[in-house]
């Protein structure tokens, strides 16, 4: 008699957790839902803020959803998906890190029901495609507007409206200005006539805690918060000429081990002779080029400190690279390694003004006054040190916002105008997509709806009635017309001035739609090992 031929066969280990087919897909659209909704609230001139506590135990308190979402602790691999791509959304464009994660997980929901009468995911994600590719073509042909770059006022009007969500909205145009400001000094035009704008290297904040609002500027310069390193070195000097070095002003050092034999007490005066000839040296090699201020990457020892004073030399020690990279784009100068390689082209002298001051408790150097200078630095002050990382975030996103308009000058209406058009447009054309397509195609124009419904259920309305005014609205061709996340009613664009950046929400569409397809076609999670094994691993048992 033989025996176990229809018994199982073990191929993955008995402590392997799997999920397949119809729960695998239903779980992960239960996880992208369940992270859309933890910031559902935050989308809207009357969003909440959420005040998250940190793996350092301190408190991040925003409504920018980048920054909520990479201080959660997620487990579930669909739910670090869609976290992801607000990350992505964020170092892109640097906005709209809200709207595609609650797009993203409405893309999931409204899949629902298809996965629910077997219809394959193939046919889902293929019309979900289709869909994109039209809104897209729609968006970019009927409902963009190219603006003037030259008008300062409408690029205004657009980055006012963006920070409208925000914190730092009771600011009034502060932040807007600031931003404005920055990205035009910052703004370089490349050989190839294309616009190099990178806030991230060239644009510094520094947060000074007290002051007031008003106390906020954009230095036409930059600003170190450094000292000089000796009391008797100039803390003003006008028209400077500067000097970077990315080299220590002091003797080098052996690397791991030097031995040096010495038999009588000549001997060891000779080897400090020899120490204080290499400094004075590289001092001398300094003063020959007639600098009046000396950055350094590293240290300065005392004796080099005690030459160049004497020589009427201001010294500002252990400078980071991209500081000193930022002030040689400031003033016109050149980052060098060795002082006598260095030649009078590579001194900066576009900078008018060196002045150390004390704001607040502590010491800042100012280089002021540059004459063209495509680097800068940005003073915040305000009332505490959380209301002050907020107030950064939001000028991080008014500054992406400015770079944005900069290299793309086309905007959409606001205010869920945009999706709401793109919905019509959709529901119209599902009647020319064959087939069972049809259906998730016509479902992605009830997706896009999730934005405007959002914005009503935030500032209280009556979410019904406003919404179906809206699609009446837009059905009749009016596709500037959106909600007013302050009162919610409905409004012109035109009037209230609510505008986005083109390439936002080109970018949140694509994303969101993408990272909701790639989840759909998901339909095994294999788990490699179990959290205890995981855990006894980390902990080296």
């Amino acid at each position: 008699m033989q025996r176990g031929v229809n018994a199982p066969v073990l191929v993955l280990n008995n402590k392997t957790q799997r999920n397949q087919g119809r729960k695998a897909q239903l779980d992960n659209i239960t996880a992208a839902v369940s992270v859309a909704d933890i910031i559902r609230t935050t989308l809207g001139p009357r969003a909440m803020l959420k005040m998250v506590l940190d793996p350092m135990s301190g408190i991040v308190l925003t409504n920018d959803g980048n920054c909520i979402l990479r201080e959660i602790d997620c487990h579930h691999p669909a739910a670090k998906s869609i976290i992801a791509i607000s990350r992505t959304q964020d170092e892109e464009v640097g906005d709209g890190t809200t709207s595609v994660i609650i797009l993203g997980g409405e893309m999931m929901r409204v899949a629902t029901p298809f996965l629910e009468r077997n219809m394959h995911p193939t046919i889902i994600t293929t019309a979900y495609m289709l869909a994109m590719t039209e809104a897209l073509e729609y968006m970019k042909h009927f409902l963009a507007e190219e603006i003037d770059l030259a008008d300062d006022e409408r690029i205004l009007q657009i980055v006012r409206s963006s920070i409208a969500t925000k914190y730092t909205s009771r600011w009034g145009d502060r932040i807007c200005d600031l931003a404005i400001e920055a990205v035009r000094t910052v703004k370089t035009e490349l050989e190839d006539g294309t616009v190099e704008i990178d806030t991230k290297r060239f644009v510094r904040v520094e947060r000074i805690p007290g002051g007031h609002e008003e106390d906020c500027r954009v230095i036409n310069g930059v600003v170190f918060w450094k000292d000089v390193v000796h009391p008797k070195m100039s803390r003003r000097i006008e028209n400077p000429r500067i000097m970077l070095l990315d080299c220590a002003l002091e003797y080098k050092k052996g690397e791991s081990q030097t031995n040096i034999e010495m038999k009588t007490n000549e001997d060891f005066e000779r080897i400090l002779q020899i120490e204080e000839e290499a400094i004075r040296q590289l001092c001398d090699e300094i003063i020959a080029l007639n600098p009046n201020v000396v950055l350094c990457e590293k240290g300065c020892s005392d004796l080099a400190q005690h030459f160049l004073v004497e020589a009427g030399i201001t010294v500002l020690r252990r400078n980071k690279k991209w500081e000193l990279q930022r002030l040689a784009r400031a003033c016109g100068g050149v980052v060098g390694h060795r002082p006598h390689m260095m030649s009078e082209n590579d001194i900066g002298a576009e900078c008018h003004l060196f002045e150390v001051r004390k704001v607040g408790d502590e010491y800042f150097s100012f280089f002021e006054e540059c004459e063209n200078p495509k680097a800068c630095s940005i003073i915040l002050r305000g009332g505490a040190k959380d209301i002050l990382q907020e107030v950064e975030r939001n000028l991080a996103d008014a500054m992406n916002v400015v770079r944005n308009i900069f290299k793309n000058p086309k905007v959409l209406p606001g205010g869920g105008a945009t999706e709401m058009a793109l919905a019509h447009h959709l529901r119209v054309s599902a009647s020319n997509v064959p087939g069972q397509m049809a259906f998730p195609y016509k479902a992605v124009a009830k997706a896009f709806e999730v934005i405007p419904q959002t914005l009503c259920n935030n500032c209280g309305a009556d979410t019904i009635r406003v919404m179906t005014k809206f699609r009446a609205a837009h059905a009749e061709g009016n596709h500037t017309i959106a909600i007013d996340g302050e009162k919610g009613v409905l409004v012109d664009c035109n009037e209230l001035n609510i505008w986005e950046p083109y390439i936002v929400k080109e970018s949140s569409i694509k994303t969101s739609m993408e990272a909701a397809c790639m989840l759909l076609r998901i339909d095994d999670i294999v788990s490699g090992v179990t959290s205890e094994e995981l855990e006894n691993f980390l902990a080296g048992k």
